[in-house]
């Protein structure tokens, strides 16, 4: 494997190869992303264990959604057995994943200790389908800081996870090397990725926006509070569509291909 440095404007090309990709097979991608959603929300609500197994299934939930994109830009139509991908590679590789996930759980766990002690609040969560309470949230000032300390501790952990299930699912790079490539890759295509969620933010800014004046002109709240979940979750669906070609273009075999 080897790493390829990008222009900057390919973090823009990603994210509309996300959102083209997501339109191919919307209805697939979005129910995929869906799915996943619901696995997660369910181990949540089991005591004690459950958001610890829901953190570390979250690497390999990633890279089942990858895989779906990556069969969706072929024009096929990624079934519902994909999201298990990274449990279908053979047992070194589960093995490895399975490492990633606990390695995962576990520093989001560090990250959310550090959060709290740091604000000095708790943990601050909010229901995407709840405009009203997330509003009340975002009017503390503890918990805005909560949530910007959340966010800037979590930004080292995210550049170590951000390709390390596609090396370790496609390449069979061992847990260990995949967080250090996946960190130094992030790091060498700082640029495009800084780009790339600048396109982010303007495209979520956007859509707010719209949602924003459609809810003013035609039903207030209520509107707004019914759209709001479905769109989000649409747009989380492209986000992640979007992440396979940050992996494929970031790294290209010994033979000059992409890595997936």
């Amino acid at each position: 494997m080897k790493l390829n440095k990008v222009p900057a404007s390919t973090g823009v090309q990603w994210v509309r190869q996300g959102i083209r990709t997501f339109f191919t097979q919307p209805f697939a991608l979005s129910g995929l992303f869906f799915m996943f959603m619901l696995l997660v929300s369910l181990l949540s609500i089991v005591p004690v264990l459950g958001p610890v197994v829901a953190l570390a299934l979250l690497p390999a939930a990633t890279l089942g959604l990858m895989a779906a994109t990556k069969e969706a830009s072929k024009g096929k139509f990624p079934m519902p057995t994909i999201l298990a991908s990274a449990f279908q590679a053979g047992k070194e590789r589960v093995r490895a994943m399975l490492t990633l996930g606990a390695v995962y759980a576990a520093g989001s766990l560090v990250i959310m200790g550090l959060s709290t002690l740091i604000a000095g609040t708790d943990p601050v969560t909010m229901s995407p389908d709840d405009v009203e309470s997330a509003a009340e949230v975002l009017q503390r000032p503890e918990a805005v800081r909560g949530l910007l300390i959340s966010m800037v501790l979590y930004i080292p952990l995210g550049l170590l996870f951000w390709h390390a299930p596609a090396l370790v699912h496609w390449h069979g790079v061992s847990p260990a090397k995949s967080l250090f490539f996946s960190a130094l890759a992030c790091w060498t295509n700082k640029a495009a990725l800084l780009f790339y969620f600048l396109a982010w933010t303007g495209v979520f800014f956007l859509v707010s926006l719209v949602l924003v004046l459609l809810g003013t002109v035609l039903g207030g709240p209520q509107l707004l509070a019914f759209l709001l979940f479905p769109v989000a979750m649409i747009l989380s669906a492209m986000f992640f569509s979007s992440l396979y070609f940050t992996f494929r273009d970031s790294f290209t075999t010994d033979d000059g291909q992409q890595a997936a």
